[in-house]
């Protein structure tokens, strides 16, 4: 199971240059030609009840990611639901203040020491959930290219459905990889126990990762976990049309479910603290594919941006403090994750 647990890492500053190198380029082309008081009289005007059913939806998303983890890892432990919601939202926090997304490590060191799981398993649960939600993007992605009436004259609609012929592509091969590994095991092992980490060497890594791997994909409760994840992109959809009502964009549905996946995508990069720069770059590239004037599209994506991030700060730091970690320890788990 080690195999899942991180080494040491290495101090070097390159992903973080390239972090915010990037955000700074993205936030350069969103704001130019930027109109700031056309923006602002939009804002003003926004809908505030619509802002605060797009809140609530995106919060629920996450109340849903804690319910798939919970049931990812019952093959392991009871893991109490209030403890995941904590640890997912203290996570949240760590992503919106630190760089380069290490909220994923520190959600996974939350759970595994309130509730008696090894991290080598919370982490690869983790790397299971990333699995599942591109496997569910890829396939919207998909339906997405098939059903949205695209207005920019057939030329971003064949961009979209090449890209989205090329996830489809990229996931149905790895899918099968996991699929065959997961086979493989099971024929391998069949009635013996399956190996421990006590084995030793990477092939004993190797075979741990495997047979936990194996056991939250064989697990009752792993198709119940599968459906809890279409609720963590539907809610973030939700919040998305909620946003885009209370900003008077009139667009379909299926716009907001396009703009959700680009940003998705986009933010998988390496970012800066909260993913600031490139949610925004993200946002109106997705919407531009349905000709949104690009200073609607940046006050919008502004907006929605501030709009939905507050939330998760306010409730990130409230699971932090409950957690018992404070902003120096948490800073000091996510640097160096073999500090005792």
């Amino acid at each position: 199971m080690t195999l899942f647990e991180p080494d040491r890492p290495h101090r070097s500053t390159v992903p973080r240059l390239l972090g915010y190198g990037l955000s700074i380029i993205f936030l350069v082309w969103v704001l130019r030609d930027f109109h700031v008081v056309r923006a602002l009289r939009d804002m003003a005007n926004a809908n505030w009840k619509w802002v605060l059913v797009g809140m609530s939806c995106d919060v629920m998303s996450y109340v849903f990611q804690s319910l798939r983890w919970k049931l990812l890892l019952s093959p392991f432990g009871k893991v109490r639901i209030t403890k995941a919601i904590r640890a997912v939202f203290s996570g949240l926090f760590a992503n919106l203040v630190l760089p380069l997304r290490p909220g994923e490590f520190l959600r996974g060191y939350i759970l595994s020491g309130s509730e008696d799981i090894k991290l080598g398993l919370t982490l690869g649960s983790i790397g299971v959930e990333r699995l599942v939600d591109l496997v569910i993007a890829t396939a919207s992605l998909g339906v997405a290219s098939l059903l949205v009436d695209f207005p920019a004259a057939g030329v971003a609609g064949a961009r979209f459905r090449r890209v989205a012929d090329i996830l489809g592509i990229g996931v149905l091969v790895l899918v099968t990889i996991i699929v065959a590994l997961i086979l493989y095991l099971e024929i391998k092992l069949g009635s013996n126990e399956p190996p421990s980490e006590e084995d030793g060497g990477l092939k004993g890594k190797l075979m741990g990762a495997l047979s936990a791997l194996h056991a939250m994909g064989t697990a009752p409760s792993f198709y119940p976990a599968v459906l809890f994840s279409l609720g963590v992109p539907g809610f973030q959809i939700l919040a998305m049309w909620a946003m885009m009502k209370s900003y008077s964009l009139q667009l379909p549905f299926l716009v907001a479910v396009v703009v959700v996946l680009v940003i998705n995508l986009g933010i998988s990069l390496p970012n800066a603290p909260a993913n600031v720069g490139s949610y925004q770059f993200f946002c109106v590239l997705g919407l531009s594919v349905f000709q949104v004037e690009k200073t609607t599209a940046t006050g919008f994506s502004i907006f929605a941006f501030i709009a939905l991030t507050l939330p998760l700060l306010f409730l990130g730091m409230a699971a932090l403090v409950r957690s018992g970690l404070s902003l120096r320890t948490m800073r000091e788990r996510v640097s160096d994750p073999n500090k005792a």
